[in-house]
């Protein structure tokens, strides 16, 4: 029987990382498409909130282009900020909570001159992979997108990538997938345990198998996201009166294939373009 331990996935930042890696290049291509193709000044600073290990962060820096995030998972942030500055690009991701940050919050981080702090210093904010399903209520929903405009230009874009509730088709239900790096592979399986629609709740369970040349073992957790219908998710970020969305694109990243969404529609990035 395999060794199992019960712990939170996302204090496992090395695992994490290769895990949901995969779409590294094609997320990478389509947030840079997104800045060309709709943002209304020239792109040059980028910021993900709930960045995690940071993978998307250290692929746009490689890139050449100024990138910064921040994580509420100190484990995360340090693994981020250890793999950045191994590349000669040091410290770029902070600690903090995405409801509840500042532009002031970013002082300490390398390459951001302190002269942008006094307005609004990123151009193109990204959070792809449902990350923002972590925050539980309305009011703290509010807060993110609040704080989030507080550090986009007028005219810059956030880039938020969803799972939705189709209202009109069976939800998927499982999804399982693997990953290698070297010697290092991982199976991951993700299925729902309870789906509490009254209570906006959801809950996953997934689990890590995890095999080295001298180990395998299972990381178990579960996961309490909460939940968003197509209608729910546009009243959200249309509430504080910061954001329009301008497009809407599936998991597949392709700028040519902008989709509707509708009451079947389960995975969604929506490019959201801030006002005033």
């Amino acid at each position: 029987m395999i060794e199992t331990i019960d712990e939170s996935i996302y204090d496992h930042p090395k695992y994490y990382d290769l895990v949901f890696g995969a779409d590294v290049a094609a997320e990478t291509k389509f947030i840079l498409g997104c800045a060309d193709q709709f943002c209304d000044h020239q792109a040059r600073r980028f910021f993900e909130p709930a960045c995690g290990t940071g993978r998307l962060v250290h692929s746009l820096v490689r890139k050449g282009h100024e990138t910064w995030g921040l994580d509420l998972n100190p484990r995360a942030v340090d693994f981020c900020n250890a793999r950045l500055s191994r590349h000669g690009y040091g410290h770029r991701v902070i600690t903090a909570d995405m409801c509840d940050f500042d532009k002031t919050d970013f002082a300490s981080c390398v390459g951001l001159d302190r002269r942008r702090l006094r307005t609004a210093p990123f151009d193109v904010a990204f959070n792809t992979i449902n990350s923002f399903r972590h925050v539980g209520t309305e009011k703290l929903a509010q807060a993110h997108f609040a704080a989030v405009a507080r550090v986009i230009r007028p005219g810059g874009l956030y880039l938020l990538g969803i799972h939705l509730t189709p209202t009109k088709v069976a939800p998927s239900e499982t999804e399982s997938w693997s990953a290698r790096r070297g010697s290092l592979s991982i199976n991951t399986h993700m299925w729902t345990v309870a789906r509490e629609p009254q209570k906006r709740l959801e809950r996953f369970g997934i689990y890590f198998d995890i095999h080295t040349p001298r180990r395998s073992f299972r990381i178990n957790d579960e996961l309490h996201l909460r939940s968003y219908t197509a209608p729910q998710m546009r009243r959200t970020f249309l509430a504080g009166g910061h954001w329009d969305c301008i497009a809407t694109y599936d998991f597949g990243y392709d700028l040519g294939y902008p989709i509707d969404v509708d009451a079947t529609t389960e995975d969604v990035v929506y490019v959201l373009r801030r006002t005033g």
